[in-house]
């Protein structure tokens, strides 16, 4: 009997945490750690992790906020309605969308978890939902998560990185179930026209799929280049929702703060999930980022003057060594083509952080389509960038 009770102790996680990937940027941090532990002094160009400190404004109606006695207890589930109103009046301002701050809007504890949780609350098992390839990890993990089944599709330099439309085929289009694109793109810093906009909202109408548009690089934005949100172009509100985040727009990565948008159904859908998973952004949080949404713009162009000025260097400096690294309008990112010799990203990253501790991200972080790129975030100070070019000339590193 003892024997019995013993042989069923074995407690095995879900399935579906077994058929997950393993999330690429743990191996790094794993990786990192360890050179670190033998005395590497890593310059950490991997993941886009903001070094700027977050707005003055913003930090003290924090402090202000925290010493309230009545913003210690739960949030309100949507986001109280002062946060809702600044999110409708600064869509508004920044991309002339009209957004009812009552039914359209949802906060989020980051939007990552807003984006596994639209899949989540959309996707029956079976269901084939359309990601791009390469893309954020999470576009596609909520889909696995509810065990749907994700149809990845080759952004292709030739085609600027945007999506073509044609190598969907009919009868996946027929099936599919939801359809998720981010322009400006992570990783590769392509930026939408709103032709391309219109054309993927009546590709989603045409086949009655749930568009969901990840514009969290939406104010990262250089040489005057503007964005369009998703409800920037003709019958998007009937078929899309929009999801934005403070982390690279105001240095909030620590803050876990976002917000998704659209009509009353889906964000209602959004919440319904949401609600019996967590209880919301901070009430602490949601005063902050009332502050970051109506503070003076200059705040907001400092942090993207001192990435315009790192993106000129990291791009002399990659062309230099015989990489071809274009500048983008959009993103904190260069996406760049690793060295022939090598059989993978990961080896090329494992190769980079041997010999000159610098630490990128291997494509294959982003898709399997995407094994012969590497991604470089421009998340350092000009003068690591500087050390990091140095090291790489004193090792030789080139594009061959």
């Amino acid at each position: 009997m003892t024997q019995q009770i013993l042989e069923k102790t074995e407690i095995k996680p879900a399935e579906r945490l077994l058929k997950l990937p393993k999330y690429i940027f743990a191996q790094l941090a794993e990786l990192k750690q360890e050179a670190i532990d033998r005395g590497v002094d890593v310059i950490d160009m991997s993941i886009g992790n903001p070094d700027g400190a977050t707005p003055e404004p913003v930090v003290k109606v924090a402090l202000e906020a925290i010493q309230n006695p009545q913003n210690h207890g739960y949030p309100n589930f949507r986001g109280k309605i002062e946060l809702r109103k600044a999110i409708s009046d600064w869509m508004k301002r920044r991309y002339n969308v009209e957004i009812d701050y009552k039914d359209e809007v949802q906060t989020l504890i980051g939007e990552k978890e807003g984006l596994a949780n639209v899949a989540l609350a959309y996707t029956n098992p079976g269901d084939i939902n359309i990601i791009p390839d390469p893309h954020y990890p999470v576009l596609c993990r909520g889909t696995l998560i509810a065990g749907g089944e994700p149809y990845f599709v080759k952004l292709k330099e030739e085609n600027r990185f945007l999506i073509d439309l044609s190598d969907i085929p009919t009868d996946i289009a027929k099936k599919a179930k939801m359809f998720f694109i981010n322009y400006p793109n992570n990783p590769t810093g392509a930026v939408a026209p709103k032709s391309f906009l219109q054309d993927v909202v009546n590709f989603c109408k045409e086949y009655n799929i749930l568009l969901v548009s990840d514009l969290a690089y939406g104010e990262v934005c250089f040489s005057n280049y503007r964005p369009y949100s998703i409800f920037s172009v003709d019958g998007a509100k009937d078929i899309a929702m929009e999801f934005h985040s403070f982390t690279k727009t105001f240095n909030m990565a620590g803050w876990r703060c976002g917000f998704a948008i659209g009509k009353k159904e889906f964000i209602s859908n959004l919440y319904a999930m949401k609600s019996n998973i967590d209880y919301g952004m901070s009430t602490i949080v949601q005063d902050a980022c009332i502050e970051a949404l109506t503070m003076d713009d200059k705040y907001v162009k400092d942090i993207m003057d001192k990435y315009d000025a790192r993106r000129e260097i990291v791009a002399k400096g990659f062309n230099d060594l015989g990489f071809y690294a274009p500048r983008s309008d959009a993103t904190m990112y260069f996406w760049i083509k690793i060295p022939p010799r090598f059989n993978s990203s990961m080896d090329f990253c494992k190769y980079l952080l041997d010999k000159t501790g610098v630490l990128i991200t291997p494509g294959s972080a982003f898709g399997r389509l995407s094994d012969d790129r590497f991604r470089v975030s421009i998340v350092q100070p000009i003068l690591k960038i500087e050390e990091m070019f140095r090291r790489f000339k004193e090792a030789g590193i080139k594009y061959e």
